[in-house]
């Protein structure tokens, strides 16, 4: 992917620069969803006969900050669908509380606004419990999953789990919280998949984010788990498995790999943020995964 930058003077005069990156992203278009409103998706790829694989991203970030580093490879082999989930980017406004399962949902609808009726749902993270419930709710709309840095639950410990459900009170006033506690929140939610040559534009993208919704996220996340019904995955599966992640502990994700009867597990020496910083080693893979499960298909 190729950058542009922006270069701003000095009022003083000075000589010093600074440089603001922004990635050159595929083409959007806006999907109408009825009764739920308009997404802006990027639809690009391979031609018409090419597989389809639909992007989920993580949690306070959007589909371009979780997948920029990604779009040119996974585009020369498949037709790619990414969009924002709700409340983050620009995904869809309710005033529902935000549910995994409507975001599953959204995906499904998507696709089919797209005239795609069966797809790979590819979920990092928080996009790793979306992919799992478009599987269970649709089942006849997934070819096979590809789970990244992602988990069949996400809070274990019981202070962890109250931790994760405390962000229902932060979601509460979201709508008047201070501009420099969303700052901070940025900084402590998102920080593991930017650079910093790549911060000022990720401040941009999350600049849009509705903060009740993201929270909301958070707590759903923390609630989330499939450990009673992974098992009954009737399709091929693989893991990409960020090996030194601190957000994700490998054992979580090496738990879902194992409940899955028809898995291939796919390594990436990184951390949570492997996506970004070691986008050079996990496209490839993440390649050698999807190609997995279509084989297998």
């Amino acid at each position: 992917m190729s950058n542009s930058s922006e270069t701003d003077a000095p009022a003083d005069g000075g000589h010093h620069e600074l440089e603001i990156f922004a990635p050159v992203l595929p083409p959007a278009r806006f999907v109408e969803l009825p009764d739920r409103g308009t997404v802006m998706v990027r639809d690009f790829g391979a031609g018409p006969d090419a597989p389809t694989i639909v992007l989920l991203h993580g949690w306070t970030a959007t589909a371009d900050l979780n997948w920029f580093r990604c779009y040119g490879a996974l585009g020369e082999r498949y037709r790619v669908i990414a969009f924002d989930h709700r409340g983050h980017g620009t995904g869809l406004r309710s005033k529902k509380p935000f549910r995994l399962e409507d975001c599953a949902d959204d995906a499904v609808d998507i696709a089919a606004a797209l005239g795609v009726d069966r797809f790979i749902p590819i979920g990092y993270s928080m996009g790793g419990p979306i992919a799992q419930l478009v599987w269970r709710r649709h089942p006849d709309n997934v070819i096979g999953l590809v789970l990244c840095a992602t988990a069949p639950y996400f809070a274990g410990r019981r202070e962890k789990r109250l931790g994760m459900v405390g962000l229902t009170g932060l979601a509460a006033v979201a709508r008047v919280t201070p501009e420099q506690t969303k700052t901070w929140l940025v900084e402590q939610l998102y920080l593991q998949r930017r650079t910093a040559k790549w911060e000022p534009w990720a401040m941009r993208e999350t600049a849009d984010h509705d903060w009740r919704a993201v929270l909301e996220a958070g707590k759903a996340i923390g609630k989330f788990s499939s450990t009673d019904w992974l098992g009954e995955v009737d399709v091929p599966e693989s893991s990409v498995l960020t090996m030194r992640d601190q957000v994700v502990p490998l054992r979580r994700q090496v738990k879902l790999f194992e409940q899955i009867a028809d898995s291939e597990a796919f390594r990436v020496d990184g951390m949570h943020d492997a996506v970004v910083a070691n986008a050079d080693r996990f496209a490839p893979t993440l390649i050698r995964a999807v190609d997995s499960v279509l084989r297998r298909a």
